[in-house]
């Protein structure tokens, strides 16, 4: 077996802790804003990318000043780099703890002109993890009768501010960009939720288990953003079936367990909900320990329970302002289309997932 230490969150002063973002989000939002120039040897072209999103593309790491430098789409822009042979300039627009309509009004229509410059060939976008957490850190504290209605208000809430995201980067982006993609959800938490509820079902007068409760609700959320995207010129990564399947066949279907939880286009809701929910539920594990083979496996969540796993350091980003700045390729070229550790950290999987619909050239 394969291990690996996790992330730690240190030095946090207890007067920081509203604004920590752990298993259970909260309402408090930070700002968090970026720039990186994947600086190529040989060539003096720039292009750039922009990443609109919550704490998931922020790199959030538990600090308030800073944030992984190599959060998944500046991974991304290492592969673009490689194939485009060109530099990259990454600009994060991010605010942790953001619900998605503040992700929507406040950064991907607030700061539309990121998009708009005529480098950029990018426009990547995530959103709706904090709707989903702020209503399960509601359903958890309900005593008495269960009351889903605040799933059911995050869930819509979700698929309207998706479909509004994807229709005004339509609109706005520059005509340029040659590559527009939205990520969706992990379930973060998978294996403690596996307990029952405080509250009581209304129809049998027991508790209920709170992951049957709430998968059913990601799905649909996970769902509706791929759904939307083939509707609408998106790409989509689903990094739920990267998350949270492994990257071997576990149960003998003949598919890999993380390609075969993807999203199938133009599959029903309903057809993709009972594939998740029912048909392949028993390959779903928790991504705190994400298996590469039967016998090895990485560990892709920080001690949150919530946040990817990174390398490579820190970034300014945060409530001391955001930063830029410019470092050279880790990797220069990527057998298969892959670098060393795509698969070892949460971030970098994600980045890896982008690079997958890489436009040939820009």
């Amino acid at each position: 077996m394969i291990t690996r230490f996790r992330t730690k969150m240190r030095g946090l002063m207890p007067a920081l802790a509203l604004l920590a973002l752990g298993s259970e989000a909260t309402a408090n939002t930070l700002n968090q804003n970026a720039s990186w120039t994947i600086d190529r040897a040989g060539t003096t072209t720039k292009y750039r990318a922009v990443a609109y999103g919550d704490s998931i593309f922020a790199g959030y790491n538990g600090s308030i000043s800073n944030a992984a430098k190599y959060a998944g789409p500046v991974v991304h822009s290492e592969y673009l780099s490689a194939v485009w042979n060109a530099d990259m300039e990454h600009v994060r627009r991010t605010k942790s703890g953001a619900v998605a309509s503040d992700v929507y009004n406040n950064k991907i229509v607030a700061e539309r002109s990121y998009m708009q410059n005529s480098a950029t060939r990018v426009v990547a976008f995530e959103m709706c993890g904090n709707d989903g957490l702020q209503a399960r850190t509601a359903f958890k504290n309900q005593t008495g009768t269960c009351d889903t209605s605040g799933m059911d208000t995050a869930l819509n809430n979700c698929k309207t501010y998706v479909a509004k995201a994807m229709d005004y980067i339509n609109a706005n982006a520059y005509a340029g960009v040659k590559l527009k993609v939205i990520s969706n959800l992990h379930y973060p938490g998978y294996a403690a939720d596996n307990v029952q509820s405080s509250c009581k079902s209304a129809s049998t007068g027991t508790t209920v288990n709170l992951q049957n409760t709430f998968l059913p609700y990601l799905a649909k959320m996970n769902w509706a953003m791929c759904e939307y995207a083939r509707q609408k010129g998106f790409a989509c990564v689903d990094a739920f079936a990267q998350y949270m399947g492994a990257d071997y066949d576990s149960n003998g279907d003949g598919k890999v367990d993380s390609d075969a939880l993807r999203y199938i286009a133009g599959e029903s809701e309903a057809d993709y909900v009972t594939r998740i929910t029912t048909t392949l539920r028993s390959t779903i594990r928790d991504s705190n320990t994400h298996f590469v083979s039967a016998s090895s496996s990485y560990d892709y969540i920080q001690s949150d329970d919530t946040h990817p796993t990174y390398t490579g350091g820190t970034i300014t980003a945060g409530a001391f302002g955001g930063s830029s700045g410019t470092g050279a390729p880790r990797y220069t070229s990527f057998t298969d289309g892959k670098s060393p550790i795509w698969n070892q950290y949460g971030h970098e999987r994600i980045g890896w997932g982008l690079s997958v619909f890489n436009p040939s050239a820009p």
